[in-house]
């Protein structure tokens, strides 16, 4: 039976058949390949079989038979994200995070995947504008866009996604104003179960209109920092009763702080730097939960320092310069437990300077430079770092002024990084990195950013160790594969660091495992300690162990696809087929390991090994050491045949070695024939046949190796035999 009467066969049997096992729906099947052709660097494992669900594609998985998810961060796909993503209906999950070269615009299709949950194109290159065919996902609950180059207006239909709960659109180039909901759009104002705005590092622009919160809010994270707002800070922010983090800094907020914030009690980090707000300092006195708090950079009212300097008991960090803030310092804000920074620096302060006898040991810094102490009381003879410098007291206190009080201060402790001292001098080859259990590997690395954190010191060995300890419990690898180096904080007073993820076994993460941590940092499935806060991480490029770069597709292939798409069912069956295919190749690959096992008997001697005599079977690896790897340099000849070989056996005996090529070799049958024929021959100008090899797909046959002036003509003997 022919191969194409073979299939017809098939198709006719599995006709009307339930085929949803493990096949991959067609019109997933005709998604998932138009992405492959779109994209470059797609995994290995796309378009190794036609069915991405029964034989798994890399970051694809399914239910049913239909695609729910595709997980691909961190593999390296260049290209655009086109209408055909569209096709994928049942998607519930897609993360394409950190694929810096996917580009362009991201299709409106997008808004057709009804079933879809969770949207993560952070850290990629897309560009354009936000479509707002996105606000028909009105399942979606995770919407990262953050880290990208988008432009344009927010849309207002983001509105009407009611079940959100994470909304990320930082790191873009957004204008415009943020929309509230009227009689006739919606608006962001309608988000009730989101947890988290983060809007920040934009060019958003124009008024905080009042509208958009509400008391029936639960948003915990407002990020607004580093836009161009303008106007008044709404006072319906006091609504929001569950709000963790507000940072409004950076911007071009004008007038004063409304007393409504102050019911903020759940706050614990508070930034209004570096906007134009006016009137007095704000009351912070029922912010109890309060560790952070910056007003740095604004126009207050001059006065005293209020009274919640000296009784927020949670403060870590209290930062207010270039104010306008006079009288004497409290000591009671050095007496804080939790206190690390005090950083006044550029204001009004004058008289004496009395730190009190009550300094918290988790005071690292006082910066006071540039007031008007005139007076300085050591006290409690504090010995971390405290700056005078430029201060009245430095230049009229002799005994104060050669101090390191009163001189420029580099930084005080170095930052933790996590030590390889125990590693001794052991390095590793340029490309490898040296992970904290001294061993050599290529690690999963990128920049973690905390966009909040509650502390400020950046020495502390337990609080580092905590961090490093929930990467690796949370990410599933094992103790000492997280490495953290260089901690500092940047200009837009976010906590940076570099952060490095060493394989738990071998040298090289393999692909589900790049993806799978990819998919626990973008979707926040990682949570730090609580002290770290809000974060977010944009990985580098992974170089995965036998890496080759793009994919392609033949024509023949391409040709083979619109076939089987044309005729559905035989491409369907046409794995089955290929696994008895390859179920046969094995059965002849066994066959040909054992030369004549084929070869049964049929009750004369016609059958089994051949009858021999005085030749013997010989090894491929015999022959093959022998002739020196069938070298050019022991070719003695060659014809339509194949090519003889000069080799030398073991035992000393010269020999010539008559090699078939492939598309000159016999059956097993004929070839078992002219075995037994030539054993039987014996003549003064013939070659004696020595032996034969059937081995590995190869026919050869050994001949006795005659090296004077007849080999010539004994040479034609074999090629004519």
């Amino acid at each position: 039976m022919s191969p194409v009467e073979t299939l017809l066969l098939f198709a006719f049997f599995y006709a009307g058949q339930d085929t949803a096992g493990s096949f991959t729906d067609p019109r997933d099947s005709a998604a998932l390949e138009s992405l492959r052709n779109e994209w470059q660097n797609t995994p290995p494992s796309w378009g190794a079989s036609i069915d991405p669900c029964g034989t798994p594609w890399e970051g694809v998985a399914c239910i049913n038979s239909r695609v729910t998810a595709l997980r691909l961060s961190t593999m390296g796909l260049k290209g655009k994200l086109g209408g055909d993503i569209g096709g994928l209906t049942e998607l519930k999950s897609l993360d394409l995070s950190f694929n810096k070269d996917l580009t362009g615009s991201i299709s409106p299709a997008l808004g057709d995947l009804q079933n879809l949950s969770i949207l993560i194109l952070a850290g990629c290159g897309f560009s354009g504008s936000i479509p707002e065919q996105l606000g028909n996902l009105s399942n979606l609950s995770f919407l990262a866009l953050n880290s990208n180059n988008f432009t344009g207006t927010i849309p207002p239909s983001l509105g009407k996604l009611s079940n959100l709960y994470w909304l990320d659109l930082a790191d873009n180039q957004l204008t415009g104003s943020l929309p509230v909901s009227t009689s006739e759009t919606p608006g962001l104002d309608l988000l009730l179960k989101a947890k988290h705005f983060h809007f920040n590092k934009n060019q958003l622009s124009g008024s905080i209109s009042p509208k958009l919160f509400r008391s029936e809010m639960v948003l915990i994270h407002i990020l607004f920092d580093g836009n161009k707002f303008s106007g008044n800070i709404p006072p319906t922010l006091g609504l929001v009763k569950t709000l963790e983090v507000l940072r409004l800094d950076r911007n071009s907020l004008t007038g004063t702080v409304p007393s409504d914030l102050n019911n903020l009690t759940n706050i614990n980090e508070l930034n209004l730097a570096n906007n134009k707000l006016t009137g007095p300092l704000p009351n912070l006195t029922q912010m109890s939960s309060l560790n952070y708090v910056d007003l740095s950079n604004n126009s207050f009212d001059s006065s005293e320092a209020p009274e919640w300097f000296s009784n927020l008991q949670s403060l870590t960090t209290l930062i207010i310069e270039f104010g306008s803030m006079r009288g004497s310092v409290p000591q009671g804000v050095f007496s804080l437990p939790q206190i690390q920074q005090v950083k006044l620096k550029k204001n009004a302060f004058s008289d004496t300077f009395d730190m009190g006898d009550k300094v918290s040991e988790q005071l690292q810094l006082v910066d006071l430079q540039n007031n008007n102490i005139s007076h300085f009381t050591l006290g409690s003879r504090y010995t971390k770092t405290l700056m005078l410098i430029g201060n009245p007291v430095c230049s009229t206190d002799v005994t104060l002024s050669n101090t390191n009080y009163c001189q420029v201060q580099d930084q005080p402790v170095k930052p933790y990084s996590t030590s390889l001292a125990s590693c001794l001098s052991k390095s590793c080859s340029p490309d490898e990195k040296l992970s904290p259990r001294c061993e050599c590997a290529y690690p999963f690395e990128g920049t973690l950013y905390f966009r909040a954190p509650s502390f400020r010191e950046l020495s502390n060995v337990t609080l580092f160790h905590s961090l490093e300890m929930s990467l690796w419990k949370k990410l599933d690898l094992t103790p000492g594969s997280v490495s953290i180096q260089n901690p500092f904080f940047n200009v837009d007073d976010y906590l940076q660091m570099q952060l490095a993820l060493f394989p738990s076994d071998g040298e090289y993460f393999n692909r589900s495992d790049i993806q799978r941590i990819g998919f626990d940092l973008s979707n926040q499935t990682y949570k730090p300690p609580p002290e770290f806060g809000p974060f977010y991480f944009i990985a580098s490029p992974y170089g995965f162990a036998g890496t080759t770069k793009g994919t392609s597709i033949s024509p023949g292939v391409i040709i083979g696809v619109a076939i089987g798409c044309a005729f559905l069912v035989l491409g369907l069956i046409g794995v089955g087929i290929y696994a008895i295919w390859q179920k046969k190749r094995a059965e002849k690959a066994i066959g040909l390991s054992r030369p004549f096992a084929s070869w049964a008997p049929s009750g004369n001697d016609s059958g089994g090994a051949p009858q021999l005599k005085g030749a013997r079977w010989f090894s491929y690896d015999e022959l093959k050491k022998c002739t020196n790897n069938f070298s050019m340099g022991n070719e003695v000849g060659s014809g339509g045949y194949g090519k003889v070989y000069r080799g030398m056996l073991v035992d000393g005996q010269a020999v010539a070695i008559k090699r078939a090529q492939q598309g000159s070799m016999q059956g097993g049958l004929e070839f078992k024939t002219e075995i037994e024929l030539l054993s039987r021959v014996h003549h003064k100008n013939l070659l004696g046949l020595v032996g034969f090899c059937f081995e590995q797909g190869e026919q050869m046959l050994v001949y006795e190796f005659m090296p004077n002036g007849t080999l010539r003509d004994s040479l034609s003997g074999l090629f004519g035999s």
